[in-house]
């Protein structure tokens, strides 16, 4: 992964900024404390990964802001690609993924945030953690992998060499040996079945002939049995119709009954209806006469009506028109007023104006004095302008010789004190080669003990594992053992059934499965005594071998002691190397820097430029003050631009309220006339005729009234009137419909009669058949046609025996190639399990890996320290247990002059060199495996704890591996550190948030 260019809004410490990659190679982000380093960097791992330092989620958004936003491009291989990922406060987060084509940037984006995620990781080839283990020495995580348990360093390793797909093969290789157990268990049980059932096939096929006599004489019981049944069914369905007549019969009575009752209420309906009728064409004439009085009554109201529709026409004329003149009235009053305002607010501005224009004299001298300030501080800021660049440049190279001296100064004291503690350390080395020569022999000698040691381990595991299945295999017996004594116990009961087939056992039957289970009872017992001895035997070896063990362990006591003095050897011949080199190099330092400061040959070239700077300075003969002056004059006569401006201004508008005036004037004139031509015009003299039209209709309006309520009181007689008619109607219907309903009345009356007598002189019913001897017969049928059935399955059955006895036994061959080809694949798929998993093919990758990773991270440490440390990794150490077994594990073991010391420790510094070698390392390593190319070093705060020694020294390694990345980036707040690199982020922080500053 290669950064090109990350831009961020309200991310943490940040508001907006954004940064292009193009042309950086090594990188210092430099600034203060807190002012937003760190944050820079955690934005490429949010935007990536969404992971960063924070708690929660909305704390990488800016304090007052709603929404954080970071779009981060960068390339992978050939591809470039751009992530924007944003968080809102109330709506949670988005992700975008895009690719660039010749046609722009293209969306890769999923349906999920979780699917984009995993579609990024993919293209990308790392993980968060990955990413922070190796090639991020993130702020205060920098000994995350120093830190970590040992089963932990080798997960992240794992992680690195993409050794999860050998986990997914082991689980593969897992799951197909359960599935091969399995079967062999299933093909295990079905050989046992078939066996049993070929052994049972003779005794089946004996009981052939009595099964088929019993089915004879069973067929003759069972048609005498039929034959009864149907008897008694013929004589119980003649007593049930009978009773159904008499059921129909009693359900007709009840119907006409019904009926009877229905056409008694419709009747009385009928003739209540016909006494209505008579009543209302009795009243006949009544109702004839109100309504000839009612037509009057709308006849009159009619006329009256038209009247006054006609007087509403003419009121609402005049009203029309009495409304356009007073609104014609009022539009010329509203604009009299308004343009009486208007003439006095021209006279008010022209009163002022007379007062502004009264100062021209005056202004037109103060603008003469301006223009000759104005070209006096003209001249003066030319000046400026050549001088200021000047000046500072003056200070920018009075600054860095200060620096240059400072440092040189600095860097003699350093080199002088380093060189008088070398010629110290070394008059103080003690002579190594006896000892070195010592150590190498005795640790030759117990790594052939260990090797033995080993050995004899695996000799005993291999011992433990017979013992393990003779003992499963023993309760695999037992167990066996056990369920025969149950079925024996079973069997000897009177009705017991066979343990097979759960048939009903007659006495050869029963003798024969007893023998047969004995028989497999001492079978078992044999091979249990025989595992027995097998397993005493074992014990008695394992027993022999676990004394060997344990003498060789007690010399291998020694190993550790030697290790660690061979490590402190090894150390102490390496400083001493390196010591002497550098006191060479530091003495030779040490002259040229001294000859510098005295001749102060030092930066010639800044020297040279600031005497030519202050030359030209003099020449030019700018003053401060003098320009300070002429400002201030210029400032103080600026009034005069602004007077004149508005005495223009002033006599332009004096015209303007002028001619304002005279055409306001002259519209006051113009209202005057158009008010009286309204008041003598044609709307006035239709007001008057309207007026005397409506005077005479108001007699009418009253009688109007009146007649509307009598109208109102005499609407009874329509409805009275059509009731008159509607009764006339309806009378015959009335009539004929009362003859009809009496009629049918006598009808039901005689047909209820023939029913009843029916009922009367029917029989009297039969006595209820006896059904006690149809159940029972019924029943007989039932558990006579059971047992045919069971019959007729017994001989199906045998037919099938003869027909499958010959079949059975190719099945019982072919299970048998099964069984074995099942096992065959069990034990690969298992073997397969165990050299894929942790302790297999991984463990063999991690072991080749760490010879390679010690040797890069040493070379990398001895040049940090001059030799001074040196790491070591540890596969395999002695338990803690009184057995003293050796255990898997991946410790990481420091030496340095003094010998082997716990990481803990160590100072800041050098646990750092330590951290930032192993880091290094493992990079480098991993950008030359095929599998994954770490193209990125980023280092956050690894200087602050280092001396300024060290500091140069972490400077040169990253020097000396910025080949192998195409960019590299390193964070310091220590100012001097800042200039060591040719490339610098300056980051500050303000009010609008941290800002970046590139400088080159």
């Amino acid at each position: 992964m290669i950064p090109k260019q990350i831009t961020l809004k309200n991310f943490l410490s940040y508001r907006e900024a954004s940064l292009d990659f193009s042309g950086l190679h090594v990188v210092c982000i430099a600034g203060q404390n807190g002012a937003g380093k760190s944050s820079l960097l955690e934005a490429i791992g949010w935007a990536l990964w969404g992971q960063s330092r924070v708690a929660s989620d909305d704390d990488v958004i800016h304090q007052g802001a709603m929404e954080a936003r970071v779009a981060f491009v960068f390339q992978q291989g050939d591809h470039q690609y751009r992530v924007m990922r944003s968080r809102h406060r109330q709506q949670g987060a988005t992700l975008e993924f895009q690719v660039q084509t010749d046609q722009g940037y293209r969306s890769l984006t999923q349906r999920s945030i979780r699917a984009t995620q995993q579609l990024i990781g993919h293209h990308l080839k790392l993980d968060y953690d990955t990413f922070i283990n190796s090639a991020y020495l993130r702020q205060g995580g920098a000994d995350d992998l120093m830190m970590k348990r040992p089963s932990e360093r080798k997960a992240v390793l794992a992680r690195l060499l993409k050794l999860d797909r050998y986990d997914v093969l082991a689980e593969r290789a897992r799951e197909q040996a359960r599935q091969a157990k399995a079967e062999v268990d299933l093909r295990r049980q079905a050989l046992a079945g078939f066996t049993a059932t070929l052994a049972d096939y003779e005794t089946t096929l004996a009981s052939q002939t009595q099964l088929e006599a019993d089915l004879q004489a069973l067929d003759r019981d069972l048609a005498d049995t039929q034959a009864h049944i149907q008897h008694h069914q013929t004589q119980a369905q003649a007593h049930q119709d009978r009773q159904q007549q008499q059921q129909i019969y009693r359900q007709q009575r009840d119907h006409l009954l019904a009926l009877q009752q229905q056409t008694q209420s419709a009747l009385a309906q009928a003739e209540a209806d016909a006494h209505r009728c008579q009543s209302t064409i009795a009243e006949a004439a009544v109702i004839l006469a109100g309504v000839e009085a009612l037509a009057a009554l709308e006849a009159e109201e009619h006329a009256l009506g038209q009247r006054l529709q006609e007087a509403q026409t003419w009121q609402q004329q005049l009203e029309q028109v009495t409304a356009d003149y007073q609104a014609q009235a009022q539009a010329l009053q509203t604009r009299q007023q308004k343009i009486q305002s208007q003439l006095e607010a021209v006279l008010a501005q022209r009163q002022e104006l007379a007062d502004t224009l009264n100062q021209t004299e005056n202004v037109k001298a103060a603008c003469d004095q301006l223009a000759v300030a104005k070209a006096r501080l003209k001249h003066l800021d030319a000046l400026q302008l050549q001088v200021g660049p000047l000046r500072q440049r003056q200070q920018q190279l009075q600054a860095q010789l200060q620096r240059q001296e400072t440092r040189l100064q600095t860097r003699l004291e350093e080199a002088q004190s380093a060189l008088d503690q070398g010629h110290q350390a070394q008059a103080q080395q003690p002579p190594l080669e006896v000892s070195a020569q010592a150590v190498e022999q005795t640790l030759s000698y117990l790594e052939q003990r260990q090797v033995y040691q080993d050995q004899v381990r695996d000799k005993g595991l291999e011992r433990r594992s017979f013992v393990a299945m003779l003992q499963a295999k023993q309760r695999d017996c037992e167990t066996q053992m056990a369920e025969i004594a149950q079925k024996l116990s079973m069997l000897g009961q009177p009705d017991a059934l066979c343990p097979l087939c759960d048939r009903p056992l007659d006495g050869p039957h029963r003798s024969l499965v007893t023998d047969r289970q004995r028989h497999q009872q001492q079978d078992l017992q044999d091979q249990i005594w025989v595992i027995r001895e097998q397993l005493a035997a074992s014990e008695r070896e394992i027993q022999v071998l676990r004394q060997e063990y344990r003498a060789v362990e007690a010399e291998l006591a020694l190993y550790g002691p030697v290790f660690h003095r061979q490590g402190q050897i090894d150390a102490q011949r390496a400083s001493q190397i390196s010591t002497q080199q550098r006191l060479r190099e530091l003495e030779t330092e040490c002259v040229q820097l001294r000859q510098s400061l005295q001749e102060r040959t030092f930066a010639p070239d800044l020297q040279a430029e600031l005497g030519q700077i202050e030359h030209t300075l003099h020449q030019l003969a700018y003053d401060d003050r003098d320009h300070a002056l002429a400002r201030g004059q210029v400032n103080r006569l600026r009034w005069a631009d602004l007077k004149q401006h508005d005495l223009t201004q002033a006599q332009q508008r004096q015209r303007r309220l002028r001619e304002q005036q005279r055409q306001l004037e002259q519209a006051l004139v113009d209202i005057d006339s158009q008010q009286a031509e309204l008041d003598q015009g044609a709307m006035a003299e239709e007001i008057q005729v309207l007026q005397a039209r409506l005077q005479p209709l108001k007699a009418d309006l009253a009688r109007y009234h009146g007649v509307r309520q009598a109208l109102g009181e005499a609407q009874g007689w329509h409805r009275r009137q059509q009731d008159l008619a509607q009764a006339r109607q309806q009378w015959p219907l009335i009539e004929q419909r009362c003859a009809e309903l009496r009629r049918q009345q006598h009808d039901q009356q005689q047909t209820l009669a023939q029913i009843t007598a029916q009922i009367e002189q029917g029989q009297p019913p039969t006595p209820a058949h006896d059904s006690t001897d149809l159940d029972r017969l019924t029943q007989r049928l039932a558990t006579l046609q059971q047992k045919r059935d069971y019959l007729l399955a017994q001989v199906g059955a045998l037919a099938q025996v003869q027909h499958h006895q010959a079949a059975l036994q190719a099945q019982i061959d072919q299970q048998q190639q099964d069984l074995a080809l099942a096992q065959q694949r069990q034990q690969v798929y298992q073997e397969l399990a165990l050299a894929f998993g942790r302790k297999g093919i991984q463990a063999a990758i991690i072991e080749n890996l760490l010879p390679q990773l010690e040797a890069e991270a040493n070379h990398l440490l001895g040049r940090l320290s001059h030799h001074q440390l040196h790491l070591r990794f540890v596969t395999q150490r002695a338990s803690k247990g009184r057995h003293g077994k050796r255990i898997e594990t991946l410790d990481i073991l420091i030496a340095d002059a003094q010998g082997t010391r716990p990481y803990e420790t160590y100072s800041g510094g050098e646990a750092f060199r330590i951290n930032f070698a192993l880091r290094l390392a493992l990079a480098r390593i991993l950008a030359q495996r095929s599998g994954l190319a770490l193209q990125l070093l980023i280092i956050d705060e690894g200087f602050g704890s280092q001396d300024p020694q060290g500091c140069d020294q972490l400077i040169a390694a990253i020097n000396v591996i910025a080949a192998d990345f195409a960019c590299i980036l390193a964070v310091t707040h220590i100012p001097h550190l800042r200039e060591a690199f040719p490339t610098r982020l300056d980051i500050t922080k303000t009010v609008q948030g941290s800002q970046i500053a590139l400088s080159v």
